[in-house]
């Protein structure tokens, strides 16, 4: 049986970079969007109605990407695909 410990290692580091970016990059364009939306209720306070509805959706938008990531970090970590390969 093969010696899998940098595979496991690199495995993981590749793990903790993509859920550090995706949540990083998430929240910078969920902080942008809020800042948006702010701006705009400021120049048009009469449209709040219609901005709060698109800004939620976007940020459900913005939020199910971060979630995605975090599924697929979780299966590289803890049921990696790849391994099977390396094992036989």
């Amino acid at each position: 049986m093969p010696d899998l410990t940098e595979f496991v290692q690199l495995s993981t580091v590749a793990a903790v970079i993509g859920i550090a970016l995706g949540v990083t990059m998430p929240a910078i364009a969920m902080g942008w969007a809020i800042s948006r939306a702010m701006d705009a209720l400021a120049r048009q306070p009469e449209a709040e109605r219609s901005i709060m509805r698109t800004l939620f959706i976007g940020l459900a938008m913005i939020e199910s990407l971060a979630i995605y990531v975090l599924v697929v970090v979780l299966i590289v970590l803890f049921r990696n695909p790849l391994l099977a390969y390396l094992t036989q």
